[in-house]
């Protein structure tokens, strides 16, 4: 076959036409080929299974007709998946969505009535423009606001709100006159003479059969599965009793005729007043769905290899809702409870959520008959079902092991969603996260630093840590992964030298003094006793596992975690004039700045008048390794020429070395800490005659 000449109109047609639809679409459309369109064919198959009994669910718990649960698994997927950025995550209806929607519009309308459909497509309508803004503005970042422990919080408060409103369902017992969690239940208290047996049946062989299920066969559908058990059984029950001689006590409710869901063009018609009280409530949905449509997408993508564009997948989810919203959906985003599961089923582009919406389609048309017979309390089963694995017991136990403020936030939110206003619960959320993150990075970590002399090549370790003014210690074991990267710095030499030191760190004198040091190190532990000001002198020993570390009398080394900003200077300040006004305070400061992420001017000015103190006392502030980014900050506010360059070292090796000649000679000949290689050159206090020795071991 003849290859296209260059002047080829068709050549020259097909390339930009590609282009147009790759940039439209997204790079997917490039992957399409018969092998990926099976997979994404028989994933769209298991998603329209899941999404039936659960856009039925959802829907009724949003307070709309079963009905438009199926239109919002059909036309929000479609276009989410088109024109957003994750291939794997279906959108359409879910229980935060659906409950949010009703915890916001059930004060406003009387939840099924005509007019509150007509709020809930506006409100939808408002919350895609929102979220397309957010995307086109390329503000997807806002989303990073919202932390896990406030998403996770949000979704136990969502869980609690879900099993509270399924309970009359599940009982057999009449709607609740009002809608607050509060009221649910004392509704349900003073209603238990009129529960029905059979609802409670009906809802507990749902629960039943899934939970069976998903322990049997997890890959199965277990949530249609009971569902079918459920409604077969009530099915024969009602007609092995005769329908027309059951009294009413006993008479199940079902969802009733479900229309063949055509989603169909619709203004929602609404006031100008009606519009106002939506705005605010609008936001607040928005800030629901991006949260859960980028915690879903990023949770596909850690399995999926995908990288995720937060802004697209925005302007996806808001066309979705702009468009679903004159079509008969309510709020969509991402469903974990799908998306997993097309994951796993191995769908490969976005058209399989194109295939789970058309089947969905064909499937409710063929079985809207039998749809009719679902009882209302085996829907309330699968309620109280999604309600139970979104509390998550054991996510709350690790969080309070490793995070007491994140699980604080989680806590107060999950606590807020159930008892305030849904849009108000998300906020203090986020206000109490960014509380937390800056309580967090006020306080950065300060850490005393020693040697430890266990190996042959010293390690530098953490000794102690400085949390706050009152230097309250915290013991840690030797930092390894640390501690490489310092160790890097220079090769250990030979065993025979017990104080291995870096190139160019150590003088000849020194090295004239090992075997010096290696007696001192043979040597048993001696007592420990006050120094009098005649006798040795030794900083207070830092137990570090089963080995005592002593601290230099003249050099504290102390390594600087985080960033240094107006709100951390404080705690900063209060830590350092700590350190200098102990009773025997070390002169010296080496800071120890490699982990000391980001200054400002506060920060810069913090270690001018930390550097003038020091220097006040007869000693020096001197800086290891800082960062470039805190270098350019010293440089414009002229703390570099006051500190000087020959103040900044680029290892702790040639650092210790060249402060070394700036210590006190008369101190050093009395101390018995001996804890740098440079200290052998020095003449120390006899161990075995010194009665005043204050000495621990090394």
């Amino acid at each position: 076959m003849l290859k296209p000449m260059a002047g080829d109109p068709e050549k020259h047609q097909e390339a930009p036409t590609r282009t147009r639809v790759e940039r439209l679409f997204g790079d997917w459309v490039r992957q399409v080929s018969p092998v990926t369109l099976r997979a994404d064919a028989m994933a769209g198959l298991l998603g329209a299974v899941l999404v039936l009994p659960q856009g039925i669910a959802f829907a009724t718990l949003a307070g709309l007709p079963p009905e438009y649960g199926l239109y919002t698994a059909v036309i929000p997927c479609i276009i989410a998946a088109l024109f957003g950025s994750s291939w794997h995550v279906m959108s359409g209806p879910t229980n935060a969505n659906s409950l949010a929607l009703f915890a916001m519009l059930s004060p406003l309308a009387m939840a099924f009535s005509p007019q509150y459909i007509q709020l809930a497509l506006a409100i939808t309508v408002m919350v895609g423009v929102m979220q397309w803004l957010i995307g086109a503005l390329r503000l997807g970042v806002l989303a990073n606001f919202i932390s896990p422990a406030t998403l996770f919080g949000f979704t136990s408060g969502a869980a609690l709100l879900i099993a509270v409103h399924a309970l009359p369902d599940l009982l057999g017992l009449p709607a609740a006159p009002e809608h607050s969690a509060a009221a649910v239940l004392r509704h349900v208290f003073t209603q238990l003479y009129l529960v029905q047996p059979v609802a409670l049946a009906v809802g507990a062989i749902t629960i039943g059969v899934a939970l069976l299920l998903r322990r049997l066969r997890r890959s199965w559908p277990h949530m249609l599965i009971g569902l079918v058990v459920a409604t077969a059984l009530a099915w024969l029950w009602s007609h092995f009793l005769n329908a027309g001689s059951a009294t009413p006590s006993f008479a199940l409710r079902t969802v009733g005729q479900i229309p063949v869901p055509w989603p169909r063009f619709e203004l929602p018609r609404i006031s100008w007043a009606q519009a106002t009280d939506l705005v605010g409530l609008a936001f607040a949905l928005t800030i629901v769905a991006l949260g859960q449509a980028i915690s879903i997408a990023k949770t596909v993508a850690l399995r999926s290899g995908q990288r995720i564009d937060a802004n697209r997948e925005f302007r996806g989810q808001g066309l979705s809702n702009i468009v679903g919203g004159f079509f008969s959906c309510y709020v969509s985003c991402g469903s974990m409870n799908r998306s997993m599961p097309n994951l796993q089923a191995g769908a490969r582009t976005p058209l399989a959520s194109v295939f789970s919406a058309l089947l969905l389609l064909v499937l409710v048309a063929v079985s809207a008959p039998l749809l009719a017979l679902i009882p209302m309390a085996a829907l309330a089963g699968l309620l109280v079902l999604v309600a139970v694995a979104l509390l998550d017991f054991a996510r709350w136990r690790q969080l309070f092991s490793l995070s007491r403020s994140d699980f604080a936030v989680a806590l107060a939110t999950m606590v807020a969603t159930v008892t305030i206003r849904l849009e108000i619960a998300i906020l203090l959320g986020m206000i109490l996260s960014l509380m937390s993150f800056l309580y967090r990075t006020s306080r950065p970590a300060m850490r005393t630093m020693g040697f430890d002399s266990r190996g042959l090549d010293r390690q530098f370790v953490v000794i102690d840590s400085t949390p706050d003014a009152g230097l309250e210690t915290e013991m840690t074991l030797p930092q390894k992964a640390d501690d490489d990267s310092e160790r890097r710095e220079g090769p250990p030499q030979a065993s025979s030298a017990p104080f291995p030191r870096e190139r160019g760190s150590a003088t000849p004198k020194a090295r004239e003094a090992t075997s010096v040091g290696a007696s001192e190190r043979s040597a048993g532990p001696p007592q420990a006793s006050s120094a009098p000001s005649g006798g040795s002198v030794v900083r207070e020993a830092t137990s570090v596992g089963a080995t005592f570390l002593p601290e230099c009398p003249q050099l504290k080394l102390l390594r600087m975690e985080g960033e240094v900003y107006f709100g951390a200077t404080q705690h900063v300040a209060d830590i350092l004039h700590a350190l200098r006004h102990q009773p025997q305070p070390q002169k010296h400061l080496l800071v120890m700045g490699k982990s000391m992420n980001f200054i400002d001017l506060a920060g810069a000015e913090l270690w001018e008048a930390e550097l003038a103190a020091r220097r006040a006392m007869g000693g020096d502030l001197y800086f290891h390794r800082p960062r470039p980014e805190v270098i350019r900050m010293w440089r414009k506010t002229g703390f570099t020429r006051v500190l000087g360059p020959e103040h900044q070292f680029p290892d702790k090796f040639t650092a210790i070395a060249t402060i070394f000649n700036k210590l006190d000679p008369a101190i050093c000949r009395r101390c018995t800490a001996r804890i740098f290689w440079e200290c052998q050159s020095v003449p120390g206090p006899d161990t075995d005659t010194d009665t005043d020795t204050d000495t621990h071991p090394v």
